[in-house]
Order: structure tokens, then C-alpha cells, then sequence
């Protein structure tokens, strides 16, 4: 059978990995001083599994809330005899000078630190323990790994790992000299006051360097490489005629970027002449990026040659006249925000840009990285395809966007899009080709993004979002954090309308069909308290909208066989809310039928009932015996909630007015005049407290309630019913009705209809409901 895209499980060493770093002193660790985890003695861990440690706990301190970062985790690995680390990827203001400095005696090969704006030039005397053994180097936006950290005034803005002002110094000290090894640089976001030149040049051995947006004063000296560099990143470097005639010079060159952010921002034209003079010198390029540039005079072929024959990427017949001098085609070639990219006939197996859905997702994946700002407009465009047309790489386009969230949780613009687009990629169109995994990745993509920011736009996609669930199913294996975000948004009683009513419509959809562990958790978390300050709110405004009816709702699914969340309700003026209710919204079917279910969840907790046994209560209840809101559904739950205080029998009833026999003959009118046929708007997960009623003699109305509820029920929805009813043992305790004196003819006939009923479901051999 065919499986659904992204669909495949979990590697084993994944699974172990990230089992290891959730109980470290359970595995590998035991707890050392200040509780700090300290490896086993007994324990060596290759590189190929050191590695993926590492770079798994990144992962898990970015992307799981639920993880805590552990003091002195790299400590684990600062002794090369029992752990060996190679290749390192580190990124975002978690990582400190310290954890540098705890693995300084590894030979590391490989270490790329990404936006690391914690480390300061304590990090540049580490880098210099790897440089007999380093080959690739990224200091990608470590803006700050150049200055030292001092003294500083209070006007100051740094602050050091403790939180104290600092004055930022230029760390002069540090050389790559006797980093003979190292092949690949990427100093991307470099400082202005570096003298880049000087810093490069004991590297005379560099194959790959990657310059984005440093500043270059004298081009001249890239050509100390021209033998030997072949791929060249100068991303958002102002070019000038100096450097574009130095690279010209790199005859070995593979890749070269010379893109740009946005067209508006570059001041330099790229001639027809130029880029023809870029592929007849650079023999050996298979990549090229000119994104972002405009060209000074006509590169394209005249529409009409463009419109001809189907779409080629042979060079001969390139739409783009420089390319044209290609030897074979590009593997890459970057042509976002530019106009030949709308072009027919383009030279290259994967081209990035905007005209349709593949150039787009080619950028996305080129650009989330190291180019947010890209990757983010690239986004935006799939979310328009998504919306608009339809999105034919679903599963790409998916764990493209997942990835762009994980990388950027940081990232509000980012996080904007992404969830936008993640709300049509989810949607009802796609769903059936998206697997578990996949669509829990999502999920988790977008709590986080509910985590970081609650700025308005990200919460009301991120909620959408999670609209385009099976809920509560799908949100199970999060459920305790998701509940606690929506708790969070809801919390400020102002909030945005529309985020509020989703919110609302969540937190009562995953309380709905839940077991009552998970809402006696949630009741905890504080949900009780939460939906009642909703509805103080409302009252306040005298407004009953659909917040007001799904807080009730949700107040009468969280408290469904919770005796602890029903306690809430009441001990924080829930019967006064009501009462309030009733008086300013005398004709809201909905909300009465919410509240009326509620308070049935309630009355049948025998402790809680004296608190519903006074004067003003019971008077209500009466009343709303003889309502026709909603079909029977709120005469049926005021009945409900009546029954079981009767249950409790004569003596419990403390009250002159109103009468008690009087009352149960309100109860017998209303039970008569119900339709035993009527479909219901109510969801039992089980009859324990309606069969409680049946064996009794105290209250012969409450078990004719009993029995009407099992009647009405089997009748109308016998596939779903009956083998709850047989499940549970209704045949018995209905034939204890039957043989009760005290019990109403008119109740046992029921009884027995109920039987026969669930009788003939049990023998017909052709039901396929169950």
C-alpha cells in the first residue's frame, strides 16, 4: 500500500539521540556539583555519534519548549579521551564564550557558528585551539566575536552573560595565522571596522569564501586566490568595476554570488557586456546568483524568439543572450528580483525567482539560511500560490516552510508568512496527502511561533492554523502546551475579537472528547477561571456573541464527570454568572442549552449538590422546564439537573418554597410533552450517571428521566448507543426497573423498549455502525 508523503519514520539514532538528551542521568550522565550532568566514566562517545548529540540538543533548546537547556552541557565534551567532537553547527544567542571554551581541546574539523551575537573575541582565543585541524569555518552574523567585552558607562546598550553593562572594544589581537588547514570561510555580516584584508591574509589556502555584506575597501587583494578559490559568496558587497574585474581574474571559480537584497538598493547596473565577460572567464562555473540586480541595457532576446518552441535549458538557445556562451548548462542560477527570470527559455537545472511555484520554492531553499530577508518575500509568494492557485509540490513546499520557521523562530517577519502559508498548505485540500509526522512538524512549527510572539498577526495565523486539525486528536501529543498558549492569549480579557472567538472555539474543541485526566490537568492550568472572566467580560459589554456561547460550552465540556473543575465553577461565582445571563439574554437558545449542560455536570456530583439546593435556584430550574429553546435540549438539561437533587431524597430537600412534589409534577409535565423522536445536540461518552438513576425508588420521576434519556437515545441513534448502553450494563439495571413496585408502568414500558431495541441490535447480523 502506498504511504503519504513524509512519511517516513524516525531514524533509530535520531530517536535515541533525542531520548538520551531528555534524561541525561538516566543514560549517559549522572548529577555532579550544582546538579550539572557529568558524563559516565565508563562511557566513550565516537564523533559519529558526538556530532549528532550536539546538533540535536541545538535543535531541541530552538524548537521544544518543553526542553531546558542543561548548565555546562558542552562540559560533557571538553575531554577527548571520552568524547569526540569533528563537526560542530552552533546557532542563535544561546551559545556563550564558556561552551566554546569547553570543547577547546577537540580537533574539531568542521565549525560553523551562525548568529551567535553572545560570543565575544573570548571565542576568538578558542578558534584558535582548532587551527591545525579546521578545514571549514562560518562566523555567519557573530557580530560581536571581534570585540572585547569591558568596563562600561551606564549609557551603555551591551550587557555580558550575567546581564552588566559593557563597552565594546576591537579585538586586534586575533590572526588566522597557522590555520594551514582551513578551505572554507564564511564571514558574512563581518563587522565595517575589521580590516578584512589584513584578517585574510596568512589564509592562502582558501577554496571557499563567503564575504555577504562586508565592506571592501581594495578588492585587489581576493586575487592572493585566484589559483584556487572556487566558490566566492560577495552577497550584498557594492560592486564597482575594481571588483568585478578581479573576479574575472578567479579563473577556477565554480560558484559566485554577486546578488543583491532588492534592486532599489544597488547602485551599480550589470551590463550585457559584464555578464558575458563573467561566463567566457569563469570556465569551470556551474552556479551563479545575480539576484537583485537590474541590467543597464537589453540581455534578453525579443519576446517573439522568446515565445518560440518549448521551454530548453540548453545554452544555444538561452533566452538570456550572455548565457549563451555557456560550455553546458548551470546547476544553479539565481535570478530572484530580477526580470529574467521570467524568461522562457533559461539555461539551468534549478533557477531561482518569482515567476511560478518551482522558481519560488528553488529560492525559498536557497535563501532561508543565511538570507531571511529573502527566503521571507519567497514565502509570501507561496502562500499567494497556496491561496490563490494550487500548490502542486505540497510535501517540498511543507518542510521547506518548517524548515524556515525552526531556523527563524526569531524572525517576526518570517514568522508571519510562514504561518500563513502553513494555513493553506494545511488546508482541507491538501490533508489527505500529509502524514502523521508531517503534519505533527507543523504543529510544532506553529506553537512555537504562538510561544515567541504575541504580536496580533502571528497569533491569529498560528490558531488558524491549528483549525486545519483533527482536534483534539491530532494536538494530543502536545496538548498540555497548547492548551496553556491558548490560556495565555486569552488571558488579557481585551484581547483581538477574532483571535479570541478562534481561541475560544480551540480550547472548547480539545476539551470536548478528551479523558477526565486530561481535564482535570487543563481545569488546573486555570481554563475554569479563564472562560468565566470571558463571560464577566461579555456581561459586562452586554454582549452575547460566540465567545460567550463556546465559553460556555467549553465550561460544560471541561466539567463532563470532573467533580475538581465543576468545585472551580462554583467557587468562583459561576451560579451568579448564570443567573446574570439568564436575567440579560432571556431569549439565547444557545447559551441556555450551554449553561443548562453545564449545571447537569454539576448536579450530578452528589457533594456539590446542596450548593444548587436553595430557593432561587430551584425556582429557575422549574421555570426552564417549561422552555421550548432549542428543541427539548433545555427543558431535557433542567430536567437533568433536577433529577439528581431529587435522587437525594426528601430529607435533602431544605426549603418550604418551592415545593418538592409540586416540583417533581413540573418534571412529569415537561418529560410527557418531549418527543421521544427528537435528534439531539449532545454527545455522551457514558450513561454512568443516567443509569445511576434507574435502580432506585426515592425519586420515580428521576428514574422516568433515566429511562425517557435511554429511550430517546436508542431510538434515534441506535448504532452509537446501544453497544455503549450493553458495554456498560443498562440491561441490567433496566430490568431492575422493571421489577421495581415503585417504578411507573409508563417507565417500564419504556424500560422495555429500550431493551428490545438494543436487543435487535445486538442480533442483526448486517449492522456495520459499530
Amino acid at each position: 500500500m502506498a504511504s503519504k508523503v513524509g512519511d517516513d519514520p524516525e531514524s533509530l539514532i535520531t530517536l535515541t539521540l533525542t531520548y538520551c538528551l531528555r534524561n541525561l542521568c538516566r543514560t549517559m550522565c549522572y548529577a555532579g556539583d550544582k546538579n550539572r550532568p557529568r558524563l559516565r566514566p565508563d562511557i566513550f562517545l565516537p564523533s559519529e555519534i558526538c556530532d549528532k548529540l550536539v546538533n540535536a540538543y541545538m535543535d531541541l533548546v530552538h524548537t521544544d519548549s518543553d526542553f531546558e537547556e542543561y548548565g555546562g552541557f558542552f562540559l560533557l565534551f571538553s575531554d577527548p579521551h571520552s568524547t569526540r567532537l569533528s563537526r560542530v553547527q552552533l546557532r542563535e544567542d544561546v551559545v556563550r564564550d564558556r561552551d566554546l571554551e569547553a570543547i577547546g581541546k577537540q580537533d574539531l574539523i568542521e565549525l560553523h557558528l551562525t548568529n551567535c551575537t553572545n560570543l565575544s573575541s573570548r571565542s576568538l582565543k578558542t578558534l584558535s585551539c582548532f587551527r591545525q585541524t579546521l578545514v571549514s569555518l562560518s562566523l555567519f552574523g557573530c557580530n560581536n566575536i571581534f570585540y572585547r567585552k569591558g568596563a562600561a558607562p551606564l549609557a551603555c546598550s551591551e550587557a555580558d552573560e550575567e546581564g552588566r553593562p559593557v563597552r565594546r572594544h576591537l579585538d586586534l589581537d586575533f590572526s588566522f595565522q597557522g590555520f594551514s588547514r582551513l578551505r572554507l570561510l564564511n564571514l558574512g555580516g563581518l563587522p565595517t571596522e575589521v580590516d578584512v584584508e589584513s584578517l585574510l591574509r596568512p589564509l592562502t589556502t582558501l577554496t571557499s569564501l563567503d564575504l555577504s555584506g562586508v565592506h571592501l575597501a581594495r578588492a585587489a587583494f581576493l586575487t592572493q586566490w585566484r589559483e584556487r578559490l572556487a566558490s566566492l559568496v560577495l552577497y550584498n558587497v557594492d560592486l564597482c568595476e575594481e571588483l568585478v574585474q578581479t573576479i574575472l581574474q578567479m579563473s577556477q571559480l565554480r560558484h559566485l554570488d554577486i546578488s543583491r537584497e532588492s534592486r532599489r538598493s544597488c547602485k551599480f547596473k550589470l551590463t550585457r557586456n559584464m555578464l558575458t565577460n563573467i561566463v567566457q572567464s569563469l570556465t569551470h562555473l556551474v552556479s551563479l546568483d545575480i539576484s537583485g540586480h537590474t541590467m543597464l541595457d537589453n540581455c534578453a532576446v525579443p519576446h517573439l524568439e522568446d515565445a518560440l518552441g518549448r521551454p530548453s535549458i540548453e545554452p544555444c538557445k538561452s533566452s538570456i543572450l550572455p548565457l549563451r556562451e555557456l560550455k553546458r548548462p548551470l546547476q544553479f542560477l539565481g535570478l530572484y528580483d530580477t526580470t529574467l527570470c521570467n524568461l522562457t527559455h533559461i539555461p539551468a537545472y534549478k533557477v531561482t525567482g518569482g515567476k511560478n511555484e518551482d522558481q519560488i520554492l528553488n529560492a525559498i531553499e536557497a535563501y532561508t539560511e543565511f538570507r531571511p530577508e529573502l527566503a521571507h518575500r519567497a514565502i509570501n509568494q507561496l502562500f499567494d500560490i497556496a491561496r490563490i492557485q494550487h500548490c502542486n509540490q505540497l510535501l517540498r513546499a511543507l518542510k521547506l516552510v518548517i524548515a524556515a520557521l525552526k531556523c527563524h523562530k526569531y524572525d517576526k517577519s518570517i514568522q508571519v508568512t510562514g504561518s500563513a502559508a502553513l494555513f493553506y498548505l494545511t488546508n482541507t485540500e491538501y490533508r489527505t496527502d500529509q502524514s502523521v509526522k508531517l503534519r505533527r512538524q507543523v504543529i510544532q512549527v506553529v506553537l512555537n511561533g504562538m510561544e515567541q510572539y504575541q504580536e496580533v498577526t502571528v497569533q491569529r495565523n498560528c490558531c488558524l492554523t491549528l483549525c486545519n486539525f483533527s482536534i483534539p486528536e491530532e494536538l494530543e501529543f502536545q496538548y498540555h502546551r497548547v492548551n496553556q498558549l491558548l490560556l495565555r492569549i486569552l488571558e488579557p480579557t481585551r484581547q483581538d475579537e477574532s483571535i479570541q472567538r478562534i481561541a475560544v472555539h480551540l480550547c472548547n474543541a480539545l476539551v470536548c472528547q478528551v479523558d477526565n485526566d486530561h481535564k482535570e490537568a487543563v481545569g488546573k492550568m486555570g481554563f475554569v477561571k479563564t472562560m468565566l472572566n470571558l463571560i464577566q467580560k461579555k456581561l459586562q459589554d452586554k454582549l452575547c456573541d460566540q465567545v460567550m456561547e463556546f465559553s460556555w460550552s467549553a465550561l460544560w465540556n471541561i466539567t463532563d464527570e470532573t467533580p475538581d473543575n465543576c468545585q472551580m465553577f462554583l467557587d468562583r461565582s459561576g451560579m451568579a454568572l448564570f443567573l446574570e445571563c439568564l436575567k440579560e439574554f432571556p431569549d439565547k437558545q444557545e447559551l441556555h442549552r450551554n449553561m443548562l449542560g453545564l449545571l447537569g455536570n454539576v448536579a450530578e456530583v452528589k457533594a456539590l449538590r446542596p450548593q444548587l439546593m436553595t430557593p432561587q435556584f430551584i425556582t429557575v430550574f422549574s421555570n426552564l422546564l417549561d422552555s421550548k429553546a432549542d428543541g427539548i435540549e433545555v427543558s431535557y438539561n433542567a430536567c437533568g439537573v433536577l433529577s439528581h437533587i431529587m435522587f437525594d431524597g426528601p430529607e435533602a430537600w431544605a426549603m418550604v418554597e418551592p415545593c418538592r412534589d409540586e416540583v417533581m409534577d413540573r418534571m412529569w409535565d415537561a418529560i410527557q410533552s418531549w418527543d421521544v423522536s427528537s435528534r439531539r445536540n449532545i454527545n455522551y461518552r457514558s450513561f454512568e450517571p443516567i443509569l445511576r438513576l434507574l435502580p432506585q425508588s426515592i425519586s420515580p420521576v428521576s428514574q422516568h428521566w433515566a429511562t425517557w434519556a435511554l429511550y430517546n437515545l436508542v431510538s434515534v441513534y441506535p448504532s452509537k448507543y446501544c453497544p455503549l448502553l450493553i458495554k456498560e450494563g443498562g440491561m441490567a439495571l433496566l430490568q431492575r426497573v422493571l421489577e421495581l413496585q415503585t417504578s411507573h408502568e409508563e417507565t417500564k414500558d419504556m424500560a422495555r423498549k429500550v431493551m428490545e431495541h438494543c436487543g435487535n441490535f445486538k442480533e442483526d447480523p448486517m449492522d456495520t455502525g459499530r
